[in-house]
């Protein structure tokens, strides 16, 4: 009976050697496993950010894109619009000088040193007596008007004079207003109108004498 129960323990040991065997195995196995899965891991990740990269450029170009299309299109709507040439202004003063025998129009620059055209009504009329009549000023703002579009001015301003002074009258001729207007009607531009008459404060005394002007 003894040596059954010894026969019997022999196999039990080769099992738990074979056992043991298995187990160390099964733990070599999952150590060279381990790296290996570390790498899988790691290449996953690098796969999926690189899928991330390349999502990201795809929507900066679609980005870069929409934004460039309309400045295309804007850039070949300028092109295709008319170009306006802007004309640079230049302005001058015209001098109306206006009382009872005549016209006088005088177009300088805005400084007034320079003379650019000069008329009278007497040179538009023969007669004498015409030469302070509004139809004389006309003509010669007229004429005074090309002159002076010939030049390049586009603007005037315009400062009115009547004789004033010590012993003439404060008030303009006829000729002023007909003039003013035949300017304003030739197309250039009207800015300022001024009345520049030379008015006396308490100067000389005026001609008369002590009891008046006698009728």
């Amino acid at each position: 009976m003894e040596k059954e129960e010894t026969k019997q323990k022999k196999p039990r040991k080769k099992q738990d050697k074979e056992a043991d065997e298995g187990k160390i195995d099964s733990k070599k196995k999952e150590i060279a496993s381990a790296p290996a899965a570390d790498e899988a891991k790691e290449s996953k990740e690098s796969k999926s950010k690189k899928k991330a990269k390349t999502d990201e450029a795809a929507v900066e170009e679609v980005k870069t894109e929409e934004v460039a299309a309309p400045q295309i299109a804007v850039t070949e709507q300028a092109a295709q619009a008319p170009q306006i040439r802007r004309t640079k202004e230049l302005w001058g003063v015209l001098h109306i000088y206006s009382s009872k025998n005549n016209t006088i129009l005088h177009v300088t620059d805005v400084t007034g040193s320079e003379t650019l055209s000069i008329k009278s009504g007497g040179m538009m009329v023969k007669s004498q007596r015409e030469e302070a009549s509004p139809y004389a000023a006309m003509q010669a703002a007229l004429r005074i008007a090309e002159d002076v579009k010939d030049k390049g001015v586009t603007g005037l301003h315009i400062k009115v004079r009547a004789p004033g002074g010590h012993n003439g009258p404060r008030y303009p001729g006829k000729g002023a207003q007909s003039a003013i207007r035949a300017i304003s009607r030739s197309g250039l531009v009207i800015g300022r109108i001024e009345d520049v008459t030379p008015m006396p404060y308490g100067g000389c005394r005026p001609k008369g004498g002590k009891r008046g002007r006698r009728v």
